[in-house]
């Protein structure tokens, strides 16, 4: 599940898939409006990467949306985290704008930030009647908000995230980011980071067995990432559920790699969701200006 500039596909096999389902020539070998768009989207936003699975099949994302964390515990986590009730809300990476209307009942103003032009059509379109939602150009480098303008950031799967700059100790652009995350909240607002339990969970699993690399390592280096930086760490077991196995299998094939889903699958003849681990990681801004 990825909304934002955040990563469910395993982070060592993102720019394979991007490569493949990436928008490509129209016929005629003439760009298509969409490749078009994304290259110049592109050139705006340098630190803006791709998101092979909602940016490639955003109606079979929706799917996903609509079946992740059927009983809301991921959402009741940030709220005690960090309450919107009467704030100013930034949805960092927004995608197509799922989760907007969700956060505009008790906000009293709702940002979408999305570099993605095509994701960002749709969002629009979804709060076309919402006044108080606004969806904007943007990417986590380069917000444009003002100075100290929201009182809560969410970020759901952001790929701005870079674990393999945290390993190496070079300064990367998730600092980059979480600086711009730090200029645009007010004293004493709070970033939430929704992002993939690798510790556990049927899904982890899924993860591990797509990826080239132990997504376990990958995860402690995320973990000491943040902590570092001094965030909270929170854990939110839950699960997905879908209508049927058509809808599931159709998810997890833009998850994880086909042949790791077919797997899966055959083992669980009956199964129409799955367990899922969530960590949310959360930084709140000095109340001092």
């Amino acid at each position: 599940m990825v909304d934002n500039p955040a990563m469910t596909c395993g982070a060592d096999t993102v720019q394979d898939v991007v490569e493949v389902i990436s928008p490509g020539p129209a016929p005629g070998g003439r760009l298509s409006s969409a490749s078009e768009a994304r290259a110049a989207a592109r050139t705006s936003f340098p630190d803006w990467r791709f998101a092979p699975n909602i940016g490639g099949h955003p109606d079979v994302y929706e799917i996903e949306n609509r079946g992740i964390d059927p009983d809301a515990h991921v959402l009741a986590a940030m709220r005690r985290i960090a309450p919107w009730d009467g704030r100013i809300v930034l949805d960092l990476g927004c995608g197509t704008g799922f989760w907007l209307p969700g956060y505009a009942k008790d906000a009293s103003k709702v940002i979408g930030v999305e570099p993605d032009p095509v994701l960002r059509a749709k969002a629009a379109a979804r709060v076309a009647g919402l006044p108080e939602v606004d969806v904007v150009p943007g990417s986590a480098e380069r917000l444009p908000l003002a100075d100290r303008s929201v009182d809560v950031v969410h970020a759901r799967f952001a790929y701005f995230l870079d674990p393999g700059a945290a390993r190496s100790g070079r300064a990367s652009s998730a600092d980059v980011g979480l600086a711009e995350v730090m200029r645009v909240l007010t004293p004493g607002g709070s970033l939430v980071i929704v992002d993939n339990d690798y510790w556990w969970g049927e899904f982890a699993g899924l993860l591990a067995a797509g990826s080239r690399k132990p997504t376990r390592e990958t995860a402690a280096a995320v973990d000491d990432w943040w902590r570092q930086r001094g965030a909270r760490r929170f854990e939110v077991r839950s699960r997905w559920q879908f209508t049927d196995r058509v809808d599931l299998a159709a998810v997890l094939n833009i998850e994880v790699p086909a042949e790791v889903a077919r797997a899966w699958l055959a083992r669980h003849p009956l199964a129409t969701g799955l367990s899922c681990g969530y960590a949310l990681f959360a930084v709140t801004r000095s109340d001092r200006v």
